[in-house]
C-alpha cells in the first residue's frame, strides 16, 4: 500500500490488544492497511521479552502506554486516532465509562466499537442468573448513546472454543464417545465464530457508512448449527450413534440454580 493510501485509512486504537480478540482485530486493523495503534499496560512495557507484545510489535501495531485507569493515558491515546475498538474482558465491561469520556472530550474518533462481542443485551433472556453482565452492557450503550458518540455494536454470539471443544457438554474438555445432553428439544440454532472472523468482520466496519451507529449480526450459514446437528455431525465422524439425552429447560434452569445457590453458600461471588 502506498504512503498516500494508507494516509486516507482510518488510525484504529486497540483496548485490550493483548488479548486473544483484541490482538486478533490488532493484525486485521492492520492486514486491513490500517495504521494501528494498542494501549498496553505498564506492567507489559516492563518485560521487553514480553510474549503478549512481541507478535503486536513484528504484526506493525505501535505500541502506546496506559490502561482503563489512567484517563490522561486514554486521553492522549484516543488523541491520535479515528477510531476506537474495545476488547477488555467480560469483567471490565463498566471500566469502559472513562474511555468513553475520553472519547467525548478529544471529540475527533468517528467511530467507536465498545467490548461487546456476544448475545445481543437487549436482546437475551438470562432469568437472572448472569449477575447483571448483560444490564452492565445495556448501561454502557446507553452511557455511548446519550454522549452523542458514532458507534457500532458487534453481536458475534459465541466463541467456538468455549462451547465447540465439548460440543456444548458442562464439564468436558473434549465430545462425549457415548452419550449427549441435548438441551430442549435440539433444535434451537446457535452461531459459533472464530476470534479471527470477528476481528476481519469487525473491521470491515470501522468505514462502513452502513454499519454506523448500528448493531451488527455476525451469522455466517455455515457457522449455524442445532444441538441435534452438531450431534449427527459428530456421529458421522465416529460412525456410531451416541444416546441422547433430552434436558428440558425447567430440569435445566433447576440444576443451574441449584448449583447458585451452592456458590452462594460457599461464599463465592
Amino acid at each position: 500500500m502506498s504512503r498516500e493510501a494508507a494516509r486516507t485509512r482510518s488510525r484504529v486504537l486497540v483496548v485490550g490488544a493483548t488479548g486473544r480478540l483484541g490482538g486478533s482485530i490488532a493484525r486485521a486493523s492492520l492486514a486491513a492497511g490500517h495504521p494501528t495503534f494498542a494501549l498496553v499496560r505498564p506492567h507489559h512495557f516492563a518485560r521487553p521479552d514480553s510474549p503478549v507484545l512481541g507478535p503486536l510489535v513484528a504484526a506493525g501495531a505501535t505500541l502506546l502506554q496506559g490502561s482503563l485507569e489512567d484517563y490522561s493515558s486514554l486521553l492522549e491515546a484516543v488523541c491520535q486516532v479515528d477510531v476506537v475498538i474495545c476488547a477488555v474482558s467480560t469483567k471490565q465491561v463498566l471500566e469502559q465509562k472513562p474511555l468513553i469520556r475520553a472519547i467525548k472530550e478529544a471529540g475527533c474518533v468517528k467511530r467507536f466499537i465498545p467490548a461487546e462481542f456476544g448475545a445481543d443485551p437487549t436482546k437475551v433472556q438470562i432469568c437472572g442468573m448472569d449477575y447483571g453482565f448483560y444490564e452492565k452492557k445495556i448501561e454502557i450503550r446507553h452511557s455511548i448513546e446519550s454522549e452523542g458518540i458514532p458507534h457500532t455494536y458487534i453481536c458475534c454470539n459465541f466463541f467456538m472454543r468455549y462451547l465447540l471443544p465439548s460440543l456444548v457438554q458442562p464439564g468436558l474438555d473434549a465430545p462425549p464417545r457415548d452419550e449427549i445432553k441435548i438441551f430442549g428439544e435440539g433444535n434451537t440454532k446457535g452461531v459459533f465464530v472464530k476470534e479471527n472472523d470477528v476481528a476481519k468482520f469487525t473491521i470491515c466496519t470501522i468505514e462502513d457508512p452502513r454499519t454506523l451507529n448500528k448493531t451488527l449480526y455476525l451469522r455466517p450459514p455455515g457457522n449455524v448449527f442445532s444441538m441435534n446437528e452438531l450431534a449427527d455431525l459428530w456421529e458421522s465422524k465416529l460412525k456410531k450413534s451416541l444416546k441422547r439425552l433430552y434436558v428440558t429447560e425447567e430440569q435445566l434452569l433447576k440444576e443451574i440454580h441449584g448449583k447458585l445457590k451452592l456458590l452462594k453458600m460457599l461464599h463465592f461471588p
